[in-house]
């Protein structure tokens, strides 16, 4: 589990969008583990949860293979290669600033479109065969365009699940017998309870304590467990956290944040650089890993905490059909994204949309294993850049 994820977090470039598509392409076509209705299931329940969906999709997906260990080497292989690389960043690989800029990591953004591309097709597929359930995604989609937020996201889905249980009963009424995952409720409740102490404790004991690595720890928590729409929507509450306090300076946020835009992984692995750089008590590697689990325990214990309950409610007739038309909603949420942020930041040129094309045509027709197609687009980008 450790080593598929790991592969993962060096080569999952483009967002968490794009980390869904790497996903789906991993483990519902290329292993099998899971069909495109359960894999739907998951990333329904982690779109709804705050936190960083794509990361949470993976910590279910290790759960539900491996157990509570399997969740933790899933989270840790996908975490620690952008962990990794943006702590040594943080100890002085600023001459490398302008990789954000190259055409190495050009190509990579161009790949990042070929795969979101392709999750739209499969999904799409699947999970719209009717038109009905079409028509609700391009609802979805045009929702989220004309509300490029994190409300219009969750406004969609919302919207998705209503229509779901007006329209779709037929259509959801075959439940998916397997569970999700291996969790008993009491593990779940304990995990919740967790979180709600966390969430309670932490700032209570910085003010008590006047302690400014606790109050900065709960911030990052905060951060983690309050925000929808990923790594992107975080940044500000980060800098927020870090530059008034005087822990880091601006500068110092603003390179870490280019930085950051060059690298594989989950966004929210920017907490490792920061506090790596950040003056605390335990900056340096130890602040940067210290920093990233406190950013990712929120995701983690709301996942742990609130997939025994989904498992239950989904084989509800009402739920199913609320999850039939959530699904629908998730396939036009892709299809926004596909094109902002994902094509608006990758396809500048006839030459960028040529790439792409080839890509897609390589993943879908050809087979190509996706990580041969990675390193193939950021190679042509880097020639291309010449």
């Amino acid at each position: 589990m450790f080593l598929i994820f790991l592969r993962l977090g060096l080569t999952s470039f483009g967002g968490p969008v794009a980390h869904l598509g790497y996903f789906r392409t991993e483990f519902v076509e290329r292993r099998k583990w899971l069909d495109d209705a359960k894999f739907s299931d998951v990333v329904a329940l982690c779109q709804f949860l705050p936190g960083p969906a794509s990361s949470q999709v993976g910590i279910a997906i290790g759960m539900m293979r491996a157990g509570w260990l399997g969740s933790v080497a899933a989270w840790l292989g996908f975490t620690l290669p952008s962990a990794l690389l943006l702590i040594a960043f943080g100890y002085g690989m600023s001459r490398f600033g302008g990789l954000a800029d190259s055409g190495i990591v050009h190509g990579l953004k161009v790949v990042a479109v070929a795969v979101v591309a392709q999750a739209v097709w499969g999904m799409a597929k699947s999970l719209c065969p009717d038109r009905p359930r079409a028509g609700l995604a391009i609802v979805a989609a045009l929702l989220t365009l004309v509300l490029p937020s994190t409300l219009g996201q969750i406004g969609a889905i919302a919207a998705s699940a209503v229509v779901g249980v007006t329209l779709l009963r037929a259509a959801a009424a075959t439940p998916n017998q397997e569970p999700l995952g291996i969790l008993s409720r009491a593990s779940g409740v304990a995990s919740l309870a967790v979180f709600a102490l966390l969430l309670i404790g932490l700032p209570a004991a910085a003010q008590l304590s006047a302690s400014p690595l606790l109050g900065l720890l709960d911030g990052f928590f905060r951060a983690g467990a309050l925000v929808f729409g990923g790594g992107h929507v975080v940044l500000p509450l980060l800098q927020s956290v870090a530059v008034p306090s005087g822990a880091a300076s601006n500068a110092e946020f603003l390179a870490g944040y280019g930085a950051a835009q060059a690298i594989p992984g989950p966004l929210f692995t920017f907490a490792a650089y920061l506090g790596t750089v950040m003056a605390t008590p335990v900056q340096g590697w130890i602040g940067g890993l210290l920093f990233l689990v406190a950013i990712f325990a929120p995701a983690y214990l709301l996942v742990m905490g609130v997939l025994p309950f989904w498992d239950g409610l989904r084989q509800r007739a009402t739920v199913r059909a609320a999850l039939a038309g959530v699904n629908a909603g998730v396939v036009g949420i892709l299809l926004s994204a596909l094109y902002d942020p994902v094509w608006t930041s990758a396809i500048s040129s006839r030459a960028d949309f040529g790439l792409a094309l080839s890509a897609f045509g390589l993943l879908v027709y050809g087979r190509v294993p996706p990580l041969a197609v990675v390193l193939l687009t950021a190679a042509t980008g880097w020639l291309l850049d010449l």
